[in-house]
């Protein structure tokens, strides 16, 4: 059954389509009354950043919108990880910088050599590690939130952390310590050294119960991050046209992701062929008539990611073929997000956007669609979850995850269509316009 919020299928080929609202002709119009904005060697200078502003002068920033995690809830994240290592039946998790730790205290300190690192323990307290000649930095950072407490543990220059972390970890009468993930390589051999590799264990299943279901505040951070995504991306729409660089167009979408209130924005843009590169970073092409432009876009609010991929033709009509590849993508994306819902494996959302492709005439397996369905978001751009066909997690209320299925013809042409969804006790919602908006093919 398809999904009321979803438009027709005939209005997707709305000439030069810019909004959920209002389907028009605002994108060919605009780009003859403006003149091209030009990219420059490097960052853009003052008079450059002026113009862009002037461009983008209905955008303003939106981050106040939606606050950030505070430190209470951090506070209740470390309690809960208390209880899910206890329900693994491990004694401690140990994270470095990275966004587990960010997730957890909300404070950063850069990875170096010099482990400096978070140890929560399942009878609910928790203690720092770090270089005893920086103890007085760490603890001047643990003081801004009373909650974080002073208990650290140093080791000096001469002796490295690993023998005196065992030391405390058997002082504290833990048997078995988890290693976050992503922590480097040489954190988790020293501790297994020190410790006991039969008591050592990497912590991705405990990780992933910790932050792969996100709670009411992290949903509002993701769903606004990727609403502000969408409107960027409708404002970016209206100033391009035939003859812009993907540079160029790249400059613009940075631009009105910061107008707009996302920090650390990027994106990849890609025109015509170059677009049958997946991850392909050639913004030398030059966009034509009739051609799609492929931009795969993003940045962070108060911590969290967004992640949307839009295709369209910006002038013209695209071929036939490609126009079909573009349906057939949209079927996909929506017969992925109809099958989302607790207890389906992540593998099985996969298959089904897979054979929407198959069954559309564009090739079985990766022929068509060469890259996983879609990854898991929060505060990283991509995490666990992940829509592949050789995941065994289970879907669960609250797992937010993208969905991103693509045709890629290599030396012709590339669609991808991306939002973000999230499983809810029903089903599956997703993050702002859904491929009514910002655009669709002309």
């Amino acid at each position: 059954m398809a999904d009321p919020r979803l438009p027709a299928r005939r209005e997707l080929f709305v000439a030069g389509a810019l909004g959920a609202a209002a389907l028009g002709c605002r994108a060919a119009q605009a780009s003859r009354e403006r003149p091209a904005p030009s990219a420059r060697d490097g960052s853009a200078s003052s008079d450059r950043a002026a113009e862009l502003d002037r461009l983008f002068a209905d955008l303003t920033n939106q981050a106040h919108t939606v606050q950030p995690i505070r430190a209470d809830e951090r506070a209740a994240r470390r309690a809960r990880a208390a209880q899910i290592l206890a329900e693994h039946s491990v004694d401690a998790l140990l994270v470095e910088g990275g966004a587990t730790f960010a997730y957890l205290a909300g404070i950063s300190w850069w990875p170096s050599e010099r482990l400096f690192a978070l140890v929560v323990l399942a009878d609910g307290t928790h203690f720092w590690v770090s270089p005893a000649f920086e103890a007085e930095k760490a603890l001047t950072k643990l003081r801004k939130d009373s909650l974080l407490g002073e208990d650290v543990v140093t080791w000096d220059e001469h002796e490295y952390p690993w023998r005196p972390l065992a030391a405390e970890l058997a002082r504290r009468r833990v048997a078995r310590i988890a290693i976050d993930p992503a922590a480097r390589f040489f954190v988790a051999d020293g501790v297994a050294n020190a410790f006991g590799r039969e008591r050592t264990m990497i912590a991705d299943r405990i990780v992933l119960a910790l932050r792969g279901r996100k709670d009411a505040h992290e949903l509002e951070l993701l769903r606004r991050a990727s609403e502000l995504t969408q409107a960027s991306l409708v404002a970016v729409a209206e100033h391009v046209r035939p003859g812009m660089l993907a540079a160029e167009i790249s400059e613009l979408v940075r631009h009105a992701h910061q107008k707009i209130g996302l920090t650390s924005p990027w994106d990849l843009t890609l025109v015509g062929a170059q677009a049958a590169f997946p991850h392909g970073e050639d913004k030398s092409a030059r966009l034509e008539k009739d051609q799609f432009v492929l931009i795969d876009t993003g940045g962070t609010l108060h911590g969290y990611q967004s992640d949307t991929t839009r295709t369209w033709c910006p002038a013209g009509r695209p071929p036939e073929t490609e126009a079909r590849a573009w349906t057939t993508v949209r079927d996909a994306q929506q017969r992925a997000f109809e099958g989302i819902r607790p207890g389906v494996r992540c593998s099985e959302i996969d298959r089904l956007a897979r054979a929407a492709i198959e069954r559309a005439g564009f090739g079985a397996g990766y022929a068509a669609l060469t890259h996983r369905l879609g990854h898991g978001i929060g505060m990283e751009g991509h995490e666990a979850p992940y829509f592949d066909g050789g995941s065994d997690v289970v879907l669960a209320p609250g797992m937010t995850l993208s969905n991103e299925p693509g045709i890629y013809v290599l030396g012709r042409y590339g669609v991808r269509l991306e939002d973000i969804v999230v499983a809810t006790e029903s089903g599956a919602d997703h993050f702002g316009a859904w491929q009514s908006g910002p655009l669709s093919p002309a």
